[in-house]
């Protein structure tokens, strides 16, 4: 299996090729792929190291922003939509930077716009009409918001090919985290992500434990008392201020 580093320099002499082109799709995921393994660190992320060099994030989001996504199926659209996501939560922190959290920039997820496909919208415009239409409540554990309180970053970008594994691969990080899913006796308490996107679990309490044991090494009983912690806003920088 190729190292890390390996990968990453061979994207980089793709990227020195075809730099100066249009991108395509291929070319996209594998220069995201480059991206994220370059500068995401065990779920954080190195903005002052992003923000001492934008090139490359700049050349993502323009391929984000005028992309054709029509003709793509509907795992590629997925992928193409999650990665979008948190390369343009990436590039909003890198425009304020630094910043303690992504609440401190006024109109971070519901008035900032972007432009995804030749289309504007906000970050909660992309979630919530394009990424939840998926009816895919994994997708809760790969959108990361740019806060400690988000599942981690994944150090690498989301592909077609992969993407069913790579979406069982991140919920069961996250649930099997003990600072993601916290036990106190025979209570657990979850991620607010839980309460802001109840109907996605399921409207019982039954229904939520379910799917979270899904996922669970361990499953939690059926007893088991759920309620939820507050969600931590702090920005997820591997280089804290």
């Amino acid at each position: 299996m190729l190292g890390k580093s390996l990968i990453i320099w061979i994207a980089c002499l793709t990227w020195l090729h075809f730099g100066a082109e249009a991108m395509d799709d291929d070319q996209f995921f594998a220069q995201s792929d480059a991206f994220f393994k370059t500068h995401v660190d065990e779920g954080l992320v190195k903005y002052g190291q992003i923000k001492s060099n934008t090139k490359l994030l700049q050349d993502l989001i323009s391929y984000v922003a005028n992309a054709e996504i029509k003709s793509m199926s509907g795992q590629a659209q997925l992928a193409f939509y999650i990665n979008a996501y948190n390369l343009w939560v990436i590039h909003h922190i890198i425009e304020y930077y630094p910043v303690d959290a992504p609440m401190s920039i006024e109109g971070f997820f519901d008035k900032k716009k972007i432009k995804i496909a030749g289309e504007e919208m906000t970050l909660n415009d992309l979630e919530n009409g394009k990424i939840r239409a998926f009816q895919d409540p994994r997708i809760h554990f790969v959108l990361v918001c740019a806060a400690l309180g988000c599942p981690p970053l994944a150090d690498f970008s989301y592909t077609p090919s992969q993407l069913n594994h790579q979406l069982e691969q991140q919920t069961r990080l996250a649930l099997n985290h003990r600072d993601f899913l916290k036990k106190t006796g025979d209570k657990v308490l979850l991620s607010e992500i839980f309460k802001w996107y109840r109907d996605d679990f399921g409207a019982s309490d039954a229904e939520l434990l379910h799917f979270i044991n899904t996922y669970r090494n361990q499953p939690l009983p059926s007893q088991t008392r759920l309620d939820f912690y507050q969600y931590d806003w702090t920005l997820n920088d591997a280089s804290p201020l």
